[in-house]
């Protein structure tokens, strides 16, 4: 396993072509913009190595026995379902702001038991290959990008439709060596300081896009492959200290927009190549994961912006107020309803085929769509508390200067007991956490409300729950026992 340091210096040795308002970003150890972020995933990798934690950051691989980084794990039981989320919401206790390896490990683990169940249908040979790349990514601890979405231009067409077909990631050629493939990855969490992307469909397939049927494994700085850095809130602010709030970490998790302009993967790497029919899957099954993670990340994030909000209080003086009281108790409400619900759908998650644990997906949507809510309404609560100077402060720069510093200093003072700058700073860091950036990412990571939605539709059983009440009501006599059998296989 690698030590924080040792990721941070194999980032060095890449060459990922970066760019930011048209500059290339030489080194993303380095710049401000993506520092934050390299920080936030090296945490990731020294909580590994402490006793207090390593029993969740660590598993034990049951490919090779050896003791491993958990993000690079295959689930083997609802335990390490559990624990995945307990470990989220940790880490996130400590970064306040996206740690980015959870996408990767999300993707593993959907090629994982996807690329088994197509080889057992198909007659293919994608799971032996992507198991030799598995045990290299946990050999050397990898941090992987999970790469789902695409572009999607005209969103009421088809892949295979579309005006420009580059709008999703295509095959455009193959021969014995490989495959060359074209399009672009957008909203790409941590892909700038990752060493390998796995790229995924995007949406279920027809017959007539089965170009779009693809899955590989590609170096981010791979030949024909480049990065455009995205605008978050604030970013400009990288440049100052005080000013960002999350100097260490940031604030979410460094996306990208990815282009991969005509990038060839060898055969070896190639884990779907035309399979249309189980495209459906491989997303159900990485939505499914990543849904799972919102109440464990998102969590540790939530309880960071009631410390905060707790915090201004007291230091405006309003603490004992019993409306302030009430609001803290509701954001730790909410904040332990998300963690809840994570806990429960990893808790009643099942075996695959593949021998790998799947979560429960219909309590896995139901999470994420409470966090397109409840997180919200944390942050409304907490702007609530803390008052509207949050939004209106002096810049660091002002605070710092010699003749307007002294002004900000006393006028901006408020319990004599504590300084200025702690009421400054914690301002600041509640203007950054409940700001836009992070709640975009709430509503739209892991996919729209809609989306949710669209799975509560499909695994929510309700014909079933039909016959419950026409039961109760008289209409029907019993229920079929079939009829019970075929809903409990379905949640199987």
């Amino acid at each position: 396993m690698k030590t924080g340091a040792q990721y941070i210096e194999s980032l060095r040795k890449l060459e990922p072509i970066v760019y930011f308002e048209g500059k290339q970003i030489e080194s993303v150890v380095d710049h401000p913009l993506t520092r934050p972020h390299v920080n936030s995933a090296a945490l990731t990798y020294d909580m590994a190595f402490d006793p207090v934690f390593e029993d969740l950051v660590t598993a034990t691989s049951h490919l090779t026995g050896k003791k491993i980084n958990r993000f690079t794990h295959i689930h083997q039981s609802t335990e390490d379902l559990v624990k995945k989320v307990k470990m989220l919401r940790m880490i996130a206790q400590r970064t306040g702001s996206c740690f980015q390896r959870c996408v990767g490990f999300d993707a593993l683990n959907a090629a994982y038991s996807t690329t088994f169940d197509m080889d057992q249908k198909l007659g293919t040979d994608y799971h032996k290959k992507f198991v030799e790349f598995l045990k290299f990514v946990q050999e050397e601890d990898l941090m992987l990008a999970g790469s789902m979405t695409d572009p999607k231009g005209d969103r009421s067409l088809k892949p295979g439709q579309q005006v420009d077909p580059d709008q999703f990631v295509h095959v455009v050629s193959k021969d014995e060596k490989g495959i060359v493939i074209r399009g672009a990855k957008q909203h790409m969490t941590g892909m700038v300081n990752s060493h390998w992307m796995l790229i995924m469909p995007t949406t279920a397939l027809t017959p007539d896009d089965k170009d779009y049927a693809v899955s590989c494994a590609v170096p981010v700085d791979a030949k024909g492959v480049f990065h455009i850095f995205g605008r978050q809130t604030n970013d400009k602010r990288k440049f100052d200290e005080m000013d960002q709030g999350n100097a260490e970490y940031g604030v979410v998790g460094g996306e990208c927009l990815t282009v991969l302009e005509d990038v060839f993967v060898p055969w070896d790497k190639v884990f779907m190549c035309g399979e249309y029919q189980f495209a459906g899957l491989f997303v159900e099954r990485f939505a499914s994961y990543h849904r799972q993670n919102y109440g464990g990340c998102k969590g540790g994030v939530s309880d960071i912006v009631t410390g905060a909000a707790a915090a201004i209080a007291e230091y405006n003086g309003a603490a004992k107020a019993a409306h302030v009281k009430d609001k803290i108790v509701e954001m730790v409400h909410l904040t332990e309803s998300l963690y809840a619900c994570s806990i429960a759908c990893s808790a009643e998650g099942h075996k695959l085929p593949s021998g790998a644990y799947y979560v429960d997906p219909l309590l896995a949507n139901v999470v994420k769509l409470n966090v397109t809510r409840n997180i919200y309404e944390i942050c409304r609560l907490c702007h609530d508390i803390a008052g509207g100077f949050i939004a209106t402060m002096p810049s660091e720069k002002d605070y710092k200067d010699p003749k307007l510093g002294k002004y900000i200093e006393k006028y901006y003072k408020a319990v004599a007991s504590f300084p200025t700058e702690e009421r400054y700073r914690m301002g600041r860091l509640i203007e950054n956490m409940t700001g836009g950036t992070a709640l975009v990412e709430s509503m739209h990571g892991a996919g729209s409300p809609q989306a949710m939605r669209v799975m509560l539709t499909r695994q929510g059983n309700v014909e079933h729950k039909k016959e419950l009440a026409k039961r109760l009501a008289g209409i029907i006599k019993e229920y079929p026992a079939e009829k019970e059998a075929a809903a409990t296989k379905d949640k199987e």
